[in-house]
């Protein structure tokens, strides 16, 4: 009885209090304005990204949702669904080109011109939305006539309310992969605003009007709070995976373990890591740009430093193998028109090629020393290890090495060994030790 009235009491506390803040919230006056910033690859994270943004903004019925974008351009299936994403939103969305020095390239400009309003920061590029293929290089002319004239209805549709001269240049950063600065779209009426920040932009934004849901409403920035919705966890790192150098290290990594695996098994550790490291570099292999002959020289070049490993050649396998390394990094995504966002770094190429080549020749130089040294087997492997004496030599006694206990005599030159002191084996004769006193 008295857990059901404390539970009660507690319950009534609970709902008070939510009470409380909702009225405080409703009682200040202010609507919230709603910022998200996608910069990098338009993937498919960028969308999830997006739809929460959306859902954000719709449940706390915010004025506007601005999303802040810097991007070199991405995937074309995933930008026509973050379109229906923002013309579907209740919620009017703000697309801003920002900070100064970025660009809504490719999928970006469409992105641009898909918000219920555009501005951009100075010194931002706004274009260069011609299709390619996934790995960067041009399309056949019969699939690129039909993407293009695809993308060019698309623009058309989007930059109608803005006037002929923005259409025909819509239209140009599809057709002749034309870019532009922001003071030129601005000029046809491409964008709807240059700010040099998100400041200057809510001023501008004030009492703009907006269609939306085929009704016009004009914005309002006055007595708002600006709340910022931030990237989860998974989002991090689903974005993390669209790099090219993460995925190339993932890539590295996981191969090298599941070939230390292979060449040492009964172990879990190596081959747990290097299933989970290619599972996640798999990921953004479906998104980013992949040369498949790149990912074969890197297999090769980790299976001739097994080779080298298990029958060295002095260094001939680890040196090819580090230059099948190189190529294949290289390749994996540096094909020849693979924009410059999606290729892998050389330095780090060159850099992650040297320390593997270091490794494997340390790995290497272990093995011939392991060949080359003398091969001892039964009594005579004891020979060199360090025990104690259990009984005081008179002069024979008895040792203990390891866990056995042997049959022992000092050697002439050794003093007098008493128990318990340290003893080194010198020699193995049938069933007996020779043994000299260390400190």
């Amino acid at each position: 009885m008295k857990i059901t009235k404390s539970l009660r009491l507690l319950l009534i506390l609970i709902a008070t209090l939510i009470f409380s803040w909702t009225s405080v919230r409703a009682q200040d006056g202010l609507s919230t304005i709603m910022v998200m910033t996608i910069d990098g690859v338009i993937a498919p994270a960028s969308q999830h990204y997006l739809e929460r943004a959306v859902q954000v903004a719709e449940r706390q019925n915010a004025e506007m949702l601005i999303l802040q974008l810097d991007t070199p351009g991405g995937n074309i299936e995933t930008m026509n669904a973050m379109l229906q994403t923002i013309r579907g939103s209740r919620v009017p969305i703000i697309v801003y080109v920002s900070p100064r020095g970025a660009m809504a390239g490719s999928a970006g400009t469409i992105i641009t011109l898909a918000g219920h309003a555009a501005a951009m920061a100075p010194d931002t590029i706004i274009g260069a939305a011609s299709p390619i293929n996934s790995d960067g290089t041009d399309i056949d002319e019969t699939a690129k006539t039909k993407a293009t004239e695809a993308l060019k209805a698309t623009v058309r549709t989007l930059a109608e309310r803005r006037g002929d001269e923005a259409i025909a240049l819509a239209e140009a950063t599809i057709e002749e992969a034309r870019a532009v600065s922001a003071k030129e779209a601005l000029e046809v009426g491409l964008v709807d605003f240059i700010a040099n920040d998100l400041s200057d932009l809510l001023a501008q934004l004030d009492g703009h009007k907006v269609n939306i849901n085929n009704k016009t409403r004009a914005l309002s920035t006055a007595n708002t709070r600006v709340e910022d919705i931030p990237l989860t966890l998974i989002e991090q790192l689903l974005k993390m995976l669209t790099d090219p150098n993460i995925v190339f290290l993932l890539i590295a990594i996981g191969t090298q373990a599941i070939f230390i695996e292979l060449g040492s098994p009964g172990g879990w550790v190596a081959g747990f890591i290097g299933v989970v490291a290619l599972a996640l570099a798999t990921y953004g292999m479906g998104v980013l740009p992949v040369n498949y002959f790149g990912i074969i020289f890197i297999i090769v070049s980790f299976v001739l430093f097994i080779l080298d490993v298990k029958a060295p050649t002095h260094g001939a396998l680890t040196a090819a193998g580090i230059g099948s390394f190189v190529v294949g990094a290289l390749v994996l995504f540096n094909s020849a028109g693979t924009p410059e966002f999606a290729r892998v770094s050389v330095p780090l190429v060159i850099t992650v090629a040297v320390l593997i080549g270091l490794m494997f020749t340390a790995i290497l130089g272990f093995a011939i020393r392991a060949l080359k040294a003398p091969i001892r087997t039964g009594h005579e492997s004891i020979v060199g290890k360090k025990g104690f004496a259990k009984t005081d030599f008179a002069p024979d006694g008895m040792v203990r090495v390891g866990s056995e206990l042997w049959s022992a005599e000092k050697t002439d030159e050794t003093e007098a060994i008493s128990k318990g002191e340290r003893i080194e084996v010198v020699e193995v004769e049938g069933l007996r030790l020779k043994v000299k006193k260390v400190d």
